[in-house]
């Protein structure tokens, strides 16, 4: 906007300050904060639409949901938009959402968790009257934690050991979480949960990390409690929440291009971050890359395996891309038979977690898997322009393979479509298949062509207990200086809470080096 476009940042001449590949949320929150520091920020994103898996689409007048659905465990994004001087409620508008989950199980029964704590509490009572007590004694004890430690071990950098025990000295608290650090998210809902119903009904938040229940690390068996701190659905869809981050960072001057690929990350001759390469051959300098992209595309494609140490060239083979997972849009001309803005399938503990050793070896989930309807537009009905009609975005019986034994996405799209509204018009909302008008899906194969996701993964990497804090991708680079990452590959795994946290610590480490 008429300033000069090479400034000056140290003793060379660059065209930024700082350059950002992709604009999820991740990104957006790290050049709003810097932006706001004082630097020149340019965001570069490969696609049309800004967000990510958490950002929405226009087709045939419905506003349709690419991936994430709802935001829970608020704090991380207000930090963010306070850090920046600003106020979430300026730039979205968050609609509560209460039951947080309605359950139904194959035979049509039903039941709903309120954001109430009480209140679920009866529910599980009327479940089994022991589950219902020990609920009150878990959500107590699970309280006490999320309100004195779980925001520190969000916002804490957790580049090493070294930084963990510097994290646990200065938050003291945060040691009674450690033995859920070294659990599963299994053995403590199991120790705590014993009918079969409410049982299943703790088990499945583990893929909201993405990883089977006897897997994922105990600590997450408290995202069934901090859902009763609340759950929003952003108004206008989720793409409301990058759309805010952005317009913040533009305020401060940031620049977004969309539609533009980069290929390359430029490096000095001792191997420093200086910019980037796009797809058609522009070279654009800064003195600080920040990527928003996986960790595996970072460091495979835009640095190159010849640039990197031996060892972390090792350290990223070691690494998966997550679960791949298919959403089913649908639009109706009348009213689903849901009672709540998402509706689970009740599976039991054992189904849960058969699906991911399904999910491993390449099948097709032989059990019931994950199955999660999402109902935006009973929150908000202005997403769809036609008059009476609703949207639901179905998650099917997931995790599934990338590449399935036999056959692959592009020939078993229209089966697993109809197999997916089959089961929907069955289970979840009888009947409702006469009034389907619109139903596309998104596969893995889809996801990653359009987001260029390794796999079609939604998480980053698989998030396990071999991949906790300093086994994750760090989010200031190791191999390359002036490289820093942020997103769903580093820190706590995907999520917008996870995400926003790490957007927290990536601008601190940046702040410390350069400002």
């Amino acid at each position: 906007m008429g300033r000069n476009p090479k400034v000056k940042f140290g003793t060379n001449q660059y065209d930024y300050d700082m350059i950002v590949i992709g604009a999820g949320i991740g990104g957006l929150a790290t050049s709003a904060m810097l932006a706001k520091q004082g630097l020149k920020v340019l965001v570069l994103e490969q696609s049309s639409i800004i967000g990510g898996c958490c950002s929405t689409y226009e087709d045939e007048g419905y506003k349709l949901d690419v991936g994430a659905s709802i935001v829970e465990l608020v704090d991380p994004m207000y930090e963010v938009f306070k850090r920046c001087g600003r106020k979430v409620e300026d730039y979205m508008d968050l609609i509560p959402c209460d039951p947080i989950y309605a359950f139904v199980n194959e035979k049509g029964q039903k039941f709903a968790y309120p954001v109430d704590w009480e209140e679920t509490c009866k529910v599980i009572s009327s479940i089994n009257a022991q589950d219902g007590e020990t609920f009150r004694k878990f959500a107590a004890d699970g309280k006490k934690m999320i309100d004195k430690n779980l925001m520190a071990v969000l916002g804490s950098s957790m580049q090493t050991l070294t930084d963990c025990i510097k994290m646990v000295l200065k938050n003291p608290g945060t040691s009674s979480m450690l033995p859920l650090m070294a659990s599963t998210h299994e053995s403590v809902i199991s120790k705590s949960f014993k009918d079969p119903i409410v049982l299943g009904s703790m088990a499945f938040q583990s893929y909201f990390v993405g990883a089977a229940p006897e897997l994922c690390p105990g600590f997450l068996g408290l995202i069934a409690l901090t859902e009763h701190y609340g759950i929003y659905y952003p108004r206008g869809g989720m793409i409301a929440i990058p759309n805010g981050l952005a317009a913040v960072a533009k305020e401060f001057g940031t620049e977004i291009r969309t539609n533009t690929l980069v290929d390359r990350i430029l490096l000095s001759k001792n191997k420093e971050a200086k910019g980037v390469r796009l797809a058609d051959g522009t070279e654009i300098t800064a003195p600080i890359v920040l990527s928003n992209i996986s960790a595996l595309t970072t460091y495979k494609n835009l640095v190159g395996r010849d640039n990197l140490p031996w060892h972390i060239n090792v350290g990223i083979n070691s690494y998966t891309p997550s679960m791949g997972c298919p959403m089913i849009y649908l639009a109706m001309d009348t009213e689903p038979a849901l009672n709540a803005h998402h509706t689970m399938l009740a599976a039991d503990l054992a189904s849960v977690n058969k699906v991911w050793y399904d999910y491993k070896a390449d099948c097709m989930p032989r059990g019931n898997g994950l199955s999660l309807a999402c109902w935006p537009t009973d929150a908000d009905p202005e997403l769809s322009s036609h008059k009476g009609h609703h949207i639901v975005n179905f998650v099917y019986n997931a995790p599934v393979p990338y590449a399935p034994i036999g056959t692959n996405w592009d020939n078993m799209r229209n089966r697993y479509l109809d197999e997916g509204i089959d089961f929907f018009d069955r289970v979840f909302s009888p009947g409702i298949k006469k009034h389907i008008v619109y139903a596309k899906v998104s596969t893995p194969l889809d996801f990653e062509r359009r987001l260029l996701a390794p796999r079609g993964c939604i998480y980053g990497l698989d998030f396990d207990m071999t991949t906790l804090g300093p086994l994750r991708p760090r989010s200031r680079s190791w191999a390359i200086k002036n490289l820093y990452l942020v997103g769903a590959s580093t820190h706590m795994s995907g999520g917008i809470p996870t995400v926003m946290s790490s957007a927290l610590i990536t601008s601190d480490l940046i702040k410390q080096d350069h400002l």
